[in-house]
């Protein structure tokens, strides 16, 4: 597979310790049937709303049994209607039935572990651990949770509300300034070419402010951070675009060339991959102490490659910075724990440290 090359990729909106994909994570793009079993009844029942039959369908989820009267208070209708409604619902295929008497309704065949979502209870409490309230997940996408959730049987819905309200996704480091998520203009136009597979006429501004037109094919999405990023086909080859540079999108109804063996997590890390070697094209080698390898794994994240032992008991490793003068800077309070070994130059640059430090700070 030929790696995505990048049209306008600005290096410092990536974090290269945050692993890639592993904690950000990126927009997996899917289709927008749901094979919901009253999918089409706007078309196949006249005269009823679809919505309220829908609405009515996940009180029936949630409660197990409702009477005409409860549908007639929860939305506002007469009960004839209510009964009209749920009448609909049975002559649709839906498995609803009514009981009459005292204590008496309508109920879902198999009452309340009927899965309407067609969740099971561990894919229910991942969903909504990535896309709960405290997540940055858009606000559509919350909107659309809240339905879910009234359509899970009980034990799921107890354990998918308890998984949103656990999880805070906080993706700053420690120290580095909180960027709030914001939903790029074109974004929706961009999502729609790529799952409905067609080209899109794509304006574009550079980082340079340079602006160009081209005919792209769309073949995933992906969210970096606060960053929004189109991987698409281009007459040039596979580029990378910052959906916030995009000034327009307009589809050309002609189907997408996508390559068969296309995978989009695989390319987005052979991308990520990519980016992290240009921003610290040079690598550093030393040893270190074995007590003082935690405290390097946190500071340098990615960046280090940890080798094996030498005879002496210290750890080979490898480090990856921006330039010669950066890595000593950075790395020169390690001293006590790390001895570095290559290139020279790091080695001239922490020289030259340590005699400004004892010639400021010396008796």
């Amino acid at each position: 597979m030929v790696p995505a090359r990048f049209e306008d990729f600005e290096f410092d909106a990536v974090d290269v310790n945050d692993g890639g994909l592993g904690k950000i994570g990126h927009g997996a793009i899917v289709p927008t049937g749901t094979g919901h079993p009253v999918t089409g009844l706007r078309g196949s029942i006249a005269g009823v709303r679809a919505d309220r039959l829908m609405a009515i369908l996940f009180l029936l989820q949630q409660r197990g049994q409702v009477t005409a009267a409860e549908v007639a208070r929860e939305f506002e209708i007469s009960e004839r209607t209510a009964r009209r409604d749920l009448d609909a619902l049975a002559m649709a295929g839906v498995p609803v039935y009514s009981t009459q008497g005292r204590g008496g309704g309508w109920r879902l065949l198999g009452g309340a572990r009927t899965d309407l979502s067609g969740l099971t209870a561990n894919e229910a409490r991942a969903l909504f651990l990535v896309a709960g309230p405290a997540s940055a997940a858009t606000p559509a996408v919350k909107a659309a949770l809240r339905k879910l959730v009234r359509a899970l049987p009980e034990p799921f819905r107890v354990s998918a509300e308890a998984a949103a309200s656990s999880f805070v996704l906080d993706p700053p480091r420690w120290g580095s300034s909180r960027v709030e998520p914001r939903q790029p203009r074109f974004l929706d136009e961009l999502q729609d070419a790529v799952i409905h597979g067609v080209q899109v006429r794509l304006g574009y501004v550079d980082s340079s402010g340079a602006e160009t037109a081209r005919t792209v094919h769309p073949l995933g999405i992906v969210a970096k951070g606060p960053s929004w990023y189109l991987v698409a086909g281009t007459g040039a080859g596979r580029r990378t675009f910052r959906i916030d540079r995009v000034t327009s999108a307009d589809p050309t109804g002609d189907p997408v060339d996508r390559p068969g063996d296309f995978d989009l997590a695989l390319t987005w890390r052979e991308i990520a991959d990519e980016i992290d070697r240009r921003r610290t094209p040079l690598e550093m080698q030393a040893v270190c102490a074995p007590e003082g390898l935690a405290t390097l794994r946190m500071i340098l994240g990615d960046r280090l490659e940890v080798g094996g032992s030498t005879t002496d008991g210290r750890i080979e490793v490898v480090i990856r910075g921006h330039s010669e003068y950066a890595l000593a800077h950075e790395l020169a309070g390690l001293v006590a724990w790390l001895e570095v070994t290559g290139p020279a130059g790091v080695r001239d640059h922490l020289t030259a440290i340590g005699t400004a430090l004892v010639e400021r700070y010396g008796p």
